[in-house]
């Protein structure tokens, strides 16, 4: 049992079911992302902890206490918004403290969690402005601070950094680390970024579709995703999926791909269980950066194969150089030493880190499991 439990939850609007049976228990003091694309049900269920949506069915408990039914001024969460949602003709002390200027606390213990949130925040000298006077990340700063001072079980993240330009982003994300790496607070994130995603979680439930499609931790879902949406979606540039078929040689499964002029190459696979797909297709899954050339190539891994095939393009990105061929009849990336000695029409020595390749069924879409 968590510290948030989300039992078997549904969401429906009339006869259209928008989440289906979602399950997620929450440790204290976890970050857990709710990541996926527009629509796929992440913020519904965010609005559903925060009692924002009622529960068709199934329950939402913090501290093992049942919350359906209980208005989101009981439950002791807060919410940051995608918007801010700061009252334009309040200060930025006002702002923080007006949450528990209704709850009745004291004028004199009010402004000592202003003071204490704002230094935390680093915007002790933005006190006596009015939001229109700030930034973007400042007035982002003022929502999370807002939302600090009330000391909640739970902190509710709707998209806050959504609105904020790249840098940023950047910035305001390390912030938002260190806050949860300094205080411990349990957090419930959704972005549609799967780079926040990755570096702010304990863990992530990546959705689509209303259904929650792998719930494990930032390597987890990256290493090994459950299926070809998780490992397409979740890494940047994606996971190539390429056609392939399983050869046995020498007692050991291989994956044969054709090449950029149809002939084919042989890749041992680290899993023994892929023997039994022996003359079965199989969709491959290789992230960019394991393919590489020879000097590059992981010297951790004890199965690293070699594979010559025609570069189609090349483009240098400063500190890496991006490789595009012809694999399996589709485009496949690698990613490369930004000094590597790579050109378009060149015949190149590839190695391919097959440690790291996962094997995928074509008919179900799901990861052939070790």
């Amino acid at each position: 049992m968590g510290f948030l439990d989300i039992d078997n939850a549904t969401k429906s609007y009339g006869s259209v079911e928008v989440l289906h049976k979602v399950d997620i228990s929450v440790r204290e003091g976890e970050f857990l992302v709710l990541v996926g694309p527009s629509g796929c049900g992440k913020s519904t269920l965010l609005n559903m902890i925060a009692g924002l949506e009622e529960i068709t069915s199934g329950e939402v408990r913090i501290k093992d206490k049942v919350m359906n039914g209980v208005h989101p001024s009981n439950r002791n969460i807060a919410m940051v918004f995608q918007s801010y949602a700061l009252y334009p003709n309040m200060t930025v002390g006002q702002n923080i403290t007006f949450g528990l200027e209704m709850h009745g606390v004291p004028k004199a213990d009010r402004d000592k969690a202003m003071i204490e949130v704002a230094s935390l925040l680093q915007i002790e000298q933005l006190l006596d402005r009015k939001p229109g006077q700030l930034s973007g990340g400042q007035r982002q700063r003022v929502a999370m601070g807002r939302a600090l001072v009330r000391e909640p079980d739970v902190f509710l993240f709707d998209e806050p950094l959504s609105n904020l330009d790249a840098k940023l982003r950047v910035d305001m994300r390390t912030e938002i680390k260190k806050l949860h790496q300094n205080l411990g607070t349990t957090i419930v994130y959704v972005t549609h970024d799967q780079i926040e995603a990755m570096t702010l979680s304990s863990r992530i439930a990546v959705m689509n579709g209303g259904y929650v499609q792998q719930l494990g931790t930032p390597q987890d879902i990256y290493d090994t995703p459950a299926n070809i949406f998780v490992a397409t979606f979740m890494g940047s540039p994606a996971m190539n999926v390429l056609p392939a078929q399983v050869a046995v040689l020498n007692g050991r499964p291989h994956a044969e791909i054709a090449l950029h002029d149809g002939s084919r190459t042989h890749l041992p696979f680290s899993q023994d269980n892929l023997a039994n797909w022996e003359g079965r297709d199989i969709l491959l899954g290789i992230r960019p950066e394991t393919i590489t050339d020879v000097d590059g190539a992981d010297r951790k891994s004890s199965n690293i194969a070699n594979m010559t095939n025609r570069i189609v393009v090349t483009e240098p990105a400063g500190s890496d150089t991006f490789v595009s061929m012809q694999l399996g009849g589709r485009d496949v990336i690698a990613r490369m030493r930004s000094d590597a000695e790579v050109a378009a029409g060149q015949d190149f020595n590839f190695a391919v880190n097959m440690e790291k390749a996962v094997a995928f069924d074509p008919e179900s879409e799901m990861r052939i499991a070790p």
